[in-house]
């Protein structure tokens, strides 16, 4: 029997997080975090530990004040179809929602993961701060390929 436990992200998760989102960038079903990125920003990460290692992550990044993106969701391969990735985001809505953040959106490879949890597609360019924000870093700005959807949670 698997002992499965969902957590806020501590400093020492921080490489481990790393390691599972750029699994997935290197096959480009997600962008790649640095490690500096992320121990900035550990705060937005919360883990799934099966029998005491990390096996999934989401982050919950706020925006502004009535807006979050939910980003760098990944699930070990041997982790998979265990509804991770499910509880995952919906632990992120929770805190979106604990927070008083009315909107949560993602951009993803994935939109019939997002949409199977109550997300709707949109125009990224109804999304000015990301766009501009994040966006314009990105190695793959201006020509985008991901999904942006959306859910109000209040």
């Amino acid at each position: 029997m698997e002992y499965i436990k969902f957590r806020k992200a501590m400093v020492q998760d921080a490489k481990t997080i790393q390691q599972l989102i750029n699994s997935y960038a290197r096959r480009d079903l997600m962008l790649p975090r640095s490690l500096n990125e992320i121990y900035e920003n550990i705060r937005d990460h919360i883990v799934c530990e099966i029998d005491g290692k990390v096996a999934g992550v989401c982050a919950l990044h706020i925006l502004w004040e009535d807006l979050a993106e939910i980003r760098s969701l990944a699930v070990n391969r041997d982790a998979q179809r265990k509804g991770i990735g499910s509880k995952l985001v919906r632990r992120a809505l929770r805190e979106a929602k604990a927070l008083g953040v009315r909107k949560v959106f993602v951009l993803t490879y994935q939109p019939d993961f997002f949409r199977n949890l109550g997300f709707q597609d949109i125009e990224k360019s109804t999304l000015p701060q990301k766009i501009w924000g994040d966006c314009l870093r990105c190695h793959k700005f201006p020509e985008c390929d991901e999904h942006a959807l959306i859910k109000e949670i209040f």
